[in-house]
């Protein structure tokens, strides 16, 4: 049986990952945004691969992290929840304006999750800047915007979360699997 890979995406500062924090804490598998990771580590050590500064590279690195975490879910025995997936990456070049290289665009149509994908909306009360979340509203909007159409080009659904508490909305998530 392949396992369930279930995809949370959606603008920044949206609640995503606070969704994904709760269902970790009510037992389920998770993966962590790859973009914090890639932008945490290269901030480390002062790298190019930055929204920032490269965004292309950026991209490429978020691919590779997001192709690691699929592969690793696998050998999963339950669903896998993840805070973004592949078609982020297609996403994320087509806000910025960038080409999609073709193996981007392989990659997000070889590499598939559950056909049902949760789109976070943009929610001005509860979005924040921080050191590694730049973005303002507006982008934040934009990037909605982006993930929006970029899944159903590969096939998805995409079903809006509500804006509710984190209960509520782990309620709501868990109630459109069974």
């Amino acid at each position: 049986m392949t396992p369930r890979r279930i995809v949370v995406t959606g603008g920044p500062g949206s609640g995503k990952t606070s969704l994904i924090e709760a269902l970790a804490a009510a037992g389920h598998a998770t993966s962590p945004e790859a973009g914090r990771a890639v932008i945490r580590r290269q901030q480390a050590i002062d790298g190019q691969a930055l929204p920032w500064r490269d965004r292309a590279l950026f991209a490429e690195l978020m691919l590779d992290r997001e192709l690691e975490a699929h592969a690793r879910a696998e050998n999963a025995t339950g669903p896998v929840f993840f805070d973004r997936g592949v078609p982020d990456v297609v996403g994320y070049l087509a806000l910025c304006g960038l080409p999609v290289p073709p193996h981007v665009e392989r990659a997000a149509r070889d590499v598939r999750y559950d056909r049902r994908v949760f789109i976070a909306p943009v929610w001005p009360e509860i979005f924040a800047q921080d050191a590694e979340r730049r973005q303002d509203l507006d982008e934040a909007q934009r990037t909605f915007d982006a993930m929006a159409a970029a899944y159903p080009r590969f096939g998805y659904e995409v079903v809006e979360l509500p804006r509710v508490p984190v209960a509520e909305r782990l309620a709501f998530v868990l109630s459109r699997l069974a």
